[in-house]
C-alpha cells in the first residue's frame, strides 16, 4: 500500500525534480571558491520588522523556545527540530527592528558561525537557509558599513555553493529564495564571479515570476502565510533596484512591479477584518511579515493598495472567493490543493471557509503549529481539522507524511453571483470518487444581509460529517440538539440552525507555531446525502 501510496505522489513531480534530487545526492559540490570582490557602496533602507532572537551571548528563542547555544555542535543539535535549527542559521536578528543595539553580538556570531560551520556540512550549508541567511548579512553589511574580508570572503564562498545547489527538487518558494539570495549578493559584492551569479539568477527570476505567480495575483502554492513572505521578496527586490544605483534591468522591475500589485490585491482578499491573514493550506501568524506590515512597506516604495470590495469577489485563477458585507466576511476556498508537483504546504481543505464579525473571527481552520513528520502534523492537514465535510472518515485529498499529498482534491466553480440581491457560491470536488462507488461533495452557500445558508450535498450512500471549528474567545450555548447560540466577546450573538444533530467537540487551534489554544469544534454527521446550515447574526433587542 505505501509504495502504491509513493506512485500516487512521484507521479505528480517534474522531471527535473526527480533529477535533480539524484543529481545532489550522488555529485559533490566541487570548485567552491570565492574571487575578490569590490564592495558596493549602497545602505539598505527596508524596514528591519523581525522580532529579537539573539538574546545575549549564547541565548537565542525561536518559535517560542528559548535556548543556550554554548556549544559548537548547537547548530546541527538533534533535539531541536529543524525549523528551529533552520532559523538559527537564518539570522534574522541582523535586520530585527532593534538592530542596531547589537552589532558587536552580531559581528561575534558571524565570526562563530564561520569558524564552527566547515564549508557543506550541516544545516547551515542547505540552500533554503543558506539563502536567508545571506540576505540577511548582506543587508546588515550594508547598513553597518561592515568590510571584514573574511566574512565577505565566506559570503562569496557560501554563493558559490548556492549557485550549485539551487533547489531545482523542490522549486516554488525554496527556488525563489535560492535566486532572490544570489541577486542581493551579486549587487553587494562586484567581481566577474558575482556578476555571473547575477546573470543567472535573472534569468531563473523571470521565469519564475510567470510561474509561481498565476494571474489573479496569487502564489502558487495557495497558502496565505508564503503568499505574504514572497510578495515581501517582491518588495524587497523592487527595493534593492532603488538603493543600489538601478542594478536590475529597467524589464525585471517593471514585472516585478507589476506582479507585485497584483499580489497585493489578492492578499487584501485573504486578510481577515483583524488585519492578519486566513488560514487555508500551512498558514500560522508570526512567520510571514504581517499584512500590515506588507502594506506599509509597499506605500513606501509607492504601490497603492486597493480597498476591499464590498460584495462578491472570486479569484478564479488561485480559486478562492470573499464576501464581504457591512457585518460580517466570508472567505471560501474552491481551490486545487496548489501544483501538482509541489503539494507540500497543501491541507486536505476542499471547499472549507472562514468567517468573521467585523474584526473577530468566529469559524476557523485549524492553523499550523508546527512541521516535522509527526501524527500532530498530519492531523492539522486533515479534513477534519478545517470547515469542510469529511466522507466515510476519509480527507479530501490524501495527505501524508510531513510534505507530502496523493490522490488530491479538484474543484470546480459552478457559480458566484448576485442572485435577487443575495450573493451564491457554489462549488464540488471530486476528492472521494476513489471511494465505491465515488462521491462528489457539493456545497453551495447563499449569503445574505445578516448571514448565509450553506447546503452541502454529497452522492452516495456514506456516512459524511461536518465539522466547523469555532475561535477560542467565542462563547458557545447549545439550545436545542439542532440549534446553538454563538456569543462573541462584544456580546453580538449568532443563531446556528443545522439539518441534522449538533455535537460539540474540544479542539484545539494553532495561530502560531508552537501554540495550541483550546477551543471548541461542531461535529455535523449526516447520512441521508444532504445538510443544511445556518448562521445568522442576530438582532439586538432593546
Amino acid at each position: 500500500m505505501d509504495l502504491i501510496k509513493y506512485y500516487r505522489t512521484i507521479k505528480h513531480l517534474k522531471f527535473r525534480q526527480i533529477f535533480y534530487r539524484i543529481y545532489y545526492r550522488v555529485i559533490p559540490v566541487k570548485n567552491v571558491h570565492a574571487e575578490v570582490a569590490q564592495l558596493n557602496g549602497w545602505v539598505w533602507d527596508g524596514p528591519n520588522v523581525n522580532p529579537k532572537s539573539m538574546l545575549a551571548e549564547n541565548s537565542v528563542s525561536f518559535l517560542g523556545v528559548r535556548a543556550d547555544i554554548s556549544s559548537p555542535s548547537c547548530w546541527n543539535d538533534p533535539s531541536f527540530s529543524k525549523l528551529w535549527l533552520y532559523n538559527l542559521h537564518y539570522f534574522d536578528d541582523l535586520n530585527a527592528h532593534d538592530f542596531a543595539n547589537r552589532q558587536a553580538l552580531h559581528t561575534q556570531f558571524i565570526h562563530r558561525w564561520i569558524e564552527e560551520n566547515p564549508p557543506c556540512i550541516g544545516n547551515g550549508w542547505e540552500p533554503y537557509p543558506l539563502s536567508l541567511r545571506l540576505i540577511n548579512w548582506v543587508k546588515w553589511i550594508s547598513k553597518t558599513q561592515f568590510k571584514d574580508e573574511r566574512v565577505l570572503s565566506s559570503m562569496t564562498l557560501q554563493a558559490s555553493v548556492l549557485n550549485q545547489r539551487l533547489e531545482y527538487h523542490i522549486l516554488g518558494n525554496h527556488l525563489f529564495a535560492n535566486v532572490k539570495a544570489l541577486i542581493f549578493v551579486a549587487c553587494l559584492l562586484d567581481s566577474a564571479q558575482t556578476r555571473s551569479f547575477l546573470k543567472k539568477s535573472l534569468r531563473i527570476l523571470d521565469e519564475q515570476l510567470d510561474e509561481q505567480f498565476l494571474e489573479d495575483g496569487a502564489h502558487f502554492e495557495l497558502s496565505p502565510m508564503y503568499h505574504c513572505i514572497l510578495l515581501w521578496d517582491l518588495l524587497e527586490l523592487v527595493n534593492l533596484s532603488n538603493v543600489s544605483n538601478q542594478l536590475l534591468p529597467e524589464k525585471t522591475v517593471n514585472k516585478l512591479r507589476l506582479k507585485t500589485e497584483l499580489a497585493l490585491e489578492w492578499l487584501v482578499n485573504m486578510t481577515h477584518m483583524d488585519g492578519n491573514i486566513s488560514f487555508f493550506n500551512d498558514a500560522a501568524f508570526g512567520i510571514a511579515p504581517a499584512p500590515k506590515l506588507i502594506f506599509e512597506y509597499a506605500n513606501s516604495l509607492d504601490f497603492v493598495i486597493p480597498k476591499v470590495k464590498i460584495g462578491l469577489t472570486s479569484k478564479p485563477n488561485s480559486g478562492y472567493s470573499r464576501v464581504s458585507t457591512s457585518k460580517y466576511d466570508l472567505i471560501f476556498d474552491h481551490a486545487r490543493i496548489g501544483p501538482d508537483y509541489l503539494p507540500g504546504h497543501a491541507h486536505a481543505d476542499s471547499l472549507s471557509f472562514e468567517f468573521s464579525v467585523g474584526e473577530q473571527r468566529v469559524f476557523v481552520n485549524s492553523g499550523t503549529s508546527l512541521y516535522g513528520t509527526s501524527p500532530e502534523r498530519l492531523r492539522q492537514r486533515q479534513s477534519a481539522a478545517h470547515n469542510t465535510v469529511i466522507v466515510a472518515n476519509h480527507d479530501s485529498s490524501e495527505v501524508w507524511s510531513g510534505f507530502r499529498v496523493a490522490r488530491r482534491a479538484y474543484c470546480t466553480l459552478h457559480q458566484s453571483a448576485e442572485v435577487a440581491g443575495k450573493y451564491v457560491l457554489e462549488a464540488s470536488h471530486d476528492g472521494y470518487k476513489r471511494l465505491s462507488p465515488g462521491v462528489t461533495h457539493n456545497r453551495r452557500i447563499t449569503c445574505g444581509e445578516n448571514g448565509f445558508d450553506l447546503i452541502d450535498e454529497v452522492s452516495g450512500e456514506f456516512k459524511s460529517s461536518f465539522y466547523l471549528h469555532i475561535h477560542p474567545n467565542i462563547e458557545v450555548m447549545q439550545m436545542t440538539e439542532k440549534d446553538l447560540v454563538l456569543i462573541l466577546p462584544d456580546k453580538r450573538k449568532l443563531a446556528l440552525t443545522s439539518s441534522s444533530e449538533i455535537a460539540l467537540e474540544d479542539a484545539t487551534w494553532h495561530p502560531e507555531f508552537g501554540q495550541s489554544v483550546a477551543n471548541l469544534r461542531i461535529k455535523i454527521d449526516f447520512d441521508n446525502q444532504y445538510l443544511s446550515t445556518k448562521i445568522e447574526i442576530m438582532k439586538e433587542i432593546n
